[in-house]
């Protein structure tokens, strides 16, 4: 069964959830892991945790389009996700920052385990 079998509330155990619960951006982590759920923009991550890569590069490697790359990655930055810099008339896009990559190897190390 996967109910307790009796209501027993225990006070300190819900007080201590409730300040991190009521505490955290809960509808900005929510709406960050479901962006993260496109095994699309789940392959541009995981290729960006390896090295920078331009569109030219990343569309290559999905066998998409540049503009379908460009797409998902307008909104990888939107939730700052990836970074990018230009170079002449390239675009380079990298993790925005190191907590990304940890995101997303401590996720495959999870999905490893299963």
């Amino acid at each position: 069964m996967d109910t307790c079998a009796e209501t027993l509330v225990h006070p300190d155990a819900v007080a201590a959830a409730r300040r991190v619960v009521d505490d955290a951006p809960v509808d900005a982590l929510a709406e960050t892991f479901k962006v993260l759920g496109d095994p699309t923009r789940a392959r541009i991550l995981l290729a960006l945790s390896v090295r920078e890569l331009c569109v030219c590069d990343l569309a290559d490697l999905l066998s998409v389009s540049q503009s379908a790359v460009s797409h998902q990655l307008r909104l990888l930055r939107a939730h700052r996700l990836v970074r990018f810099r230009r170079e002449g008339k390239l675009v380079y896009y990298s993790l925005d920052d190191d907590h990304v990559r940890t995101l997303f190897a401590e996720g495959l190390r999870h999905v490893k385990e299963g």
